[in-house]
């Protein structure tokens, strides 16, 4: 009879010292999902991690394995229609399958294709949106989140203000009129130094949260100066370059403008829900980037935007 072999992972460890995560990172697995009634295939990267109490030198990783792909093969033989509910599932299980644990994380992360028209030429496109889901399992229930990174245009109000500045001081030399000088401005935004922006947009709240992925994507890339698109014709080119420059904003505006996005869109979500909201530029004529984020209970958020009596507080 072979002798069974020892489980380390259980006996106690040198120093008695708790660990909030440990889990496994960097697991691709292919997902497939429904989605509008269409089949979506997604190449995901999972995370997974459990809770360790002091008294135990090790967690059973190869139980997080498992439990992602027999989760992943439950996904295939039925119609799963949002991927936090696929984390939502297998940190339950995690949960289940570590009696020592007290806490279950699993995250994805995945490509997403979203089709989409050009501007002007009324083109077919595609855009490509980073999306994000996650899973938290306790004995008191699970929570899960769903979100997205999205790319766009942002264009810098100080620059185009200085911009602007020249642009009437020149016109004045010229002999124009002041009155046709601020017709003119109105109707042609001048230029400023303009970035790569990238928006993250992700919704938290106890089970499903009640809101749908594209509307995320949708939220996030109108919160952006401008949207971009990965075919341009010329017409396309001139209409992405107008508009950007017709709504110049800086890092924090696309944060502020994401967050009137959020409570416009999303009347369903439950005020303890927790939106994570955050722009990062890359920025054109500087080395580094500029970076703004707000994290908040959605109850918070809806009454910012509905006070205007306390703006200095």
């Amino acid at each position: 009879m072979t002798e069974r072999l020892p489980d380390v992972q259980a006996s106690r460890p040198d120093v008695s010292v708790g660990l909030s995560q440990v889990g496994v990172t960097g697991v691709d697995k292919r997902v497939r999902i429904s989605h509008e009634g269409e089949p979506v295939v997604l190449m995901a990267e999972f995370e997974a991690f459990v809770d360790l109490p002091r008294w135990r030198k090790g967690a059973d990783m190869s139980r997080n394995l498992q439990v992602i792909d027999e989760i992943i093969d439950d996904c295939v033989g039925q119609d799963v229609h949002r991927v936090e509910e696929v984390c939502g599932a297998a940190a339950e299980r995690l949960l289940g399958e570590h009696e020592y644990t007290t806490r279950a994380e699993v995250s994805m992360e995945a490509g997403f294709v979203t089709e989409d028209v050009t501007p002007a030429s009324d083109l077919k496109t595609q855009n490509t949106a980073t999306l994000h889901a996650s899973a938290t399992a306790t004995e008191d229930g699970t929570s899960e989140s769903i979100g997205a990174t999205v790319t766009g245009m942002t264009v810098c109000p100080c620059s185009q203000g200085m911009s602007e500045t020249r642009a009437r001081e020149t016109l004045r030399d010229l002999g124009v009129e002041t009155h046709t000088i601020d017709e003119f401005l109105a109707e042609v935004p001048q230029p400023g130094h303009s970035q790569r922006g990238h928006a993250t947009l992700i919704v938290e709240s106890g089970g499903d949260p009640a809101v749908d992925l594209l509307e995320i994507i949708d939220v996030a890339r109108d919160a952006m100066s401008a949207r971009i698109y990965n075919l341009a014709k010329r017409p396309d080119e001139d209409v992405m370059t107008y508009e950007s420059h017709a709504d110049a904003k800086f890092v924090e505006d696309c944060v502020r403008s994401m967050a009137e996005g959020v409570v416009e869109r999303f009347e369903r979500l439950s005020d303890d829900a927790i939106v994570r909201m955050e722009q990062v530029n890359d920025e054109s004529i500087h080395q580094h980037d500029a970076h703004a984020e707000r994290r908040v209970q959605m109850g918070r958020l809806r009454d910012e935007l509905g006070d205007t009596a306390h703006l200095d507080d």
